[in-house]
């Protein structure tokens, strides 16, 4: 259960890092390196819509189609990018602070 909790508190401050990273870059103005990010989501926000039922997109988006959606899929690319960078930074936090 330590081992867990640690993880988890290790992919924490990944996720509080990027989200802090995306309002950096937003805010000096560097959206070509926010699209380079966004697309490093897309096959798993592709995935992550094309698995789950449309019935499902549909009623947590409100819209009809929302699979089909460009925005829908932009939001869920830009969340699978700043989730593997969350986990990506939590990993080599643990890494480096827990190594035995």
């Amino acid at each position: 259960m330590r081992i867990f909790m640690r993880f988890s508190l290790c992919c924490f401050l990944g996720a509080v890092l990027s989200v802090l990273l995306l309002v950096g870059l937003m805010f000096v103005g560097r959206f070509d390196l926010i699209g380079g990010l966004a697309m490093t989501g897309v096959p798993l926000g592709w995935l992550s819509l094309n698995i789950l039922p449309a019935e499902f997109w549909n009623e947590l988006t409100g819209t009809t189609d929302a699979v089909n959606n460009s925005s829908v899929q932009s939001f869920m690319q830009l969340c699978a990018a700043l989730g593997q960078l969350a986990l990506l930074l939590g990993s080599s936090f643990y890494y480096y602070w827990y190594r035995t």
